[in-house]
């Protein structure tokens, strides 16, 4: 299913400056996910086990740092997910000035 959105702008500069702002928050988007991946890369080679396989198998008792590092990993790999999912779906978005 999609959705159109529709937004009257009284000039097309103000118009830009939407889709400007929408693309600036994709490459937030895109930076946060790459850092995330990056965080979550140093638990894997410090555990040497991808994020799957500590998700579906471990526990805080696994872990050196405890039930510290098991939340901070945890949500770190749900951050991303939910990250990927926004900028997936903006990714698609289309717009168009008349």
């Amino acid at each position: 299913m999609s959705i159109q959105f529709v937004i009257e702008m009284p000039r097309e500069q103000t118009a830009q400056s939407v889709i400007r702002a929408l693309d600036l928050y994709k490459a937030r988007l895109r930076n946060s996910v790459e850092r995330t991946r990056r965080y979550l890369a140093e638990f894997e080679m410090r555990y040497q086990v991808t994020t799957a396989h500590f998700l579906k198998n471990m526990t805080a008792e696994d872990l050196a740092g405890g039930d510290l590092e098991y939340v901070e990993w945890t949500g770190e790999a749900k951050l991303l997910a939910g990250l990927e999912d926004e900028l997936g779906e903006l990714e698609h978005a289309h717009y168009q000035l008349p």
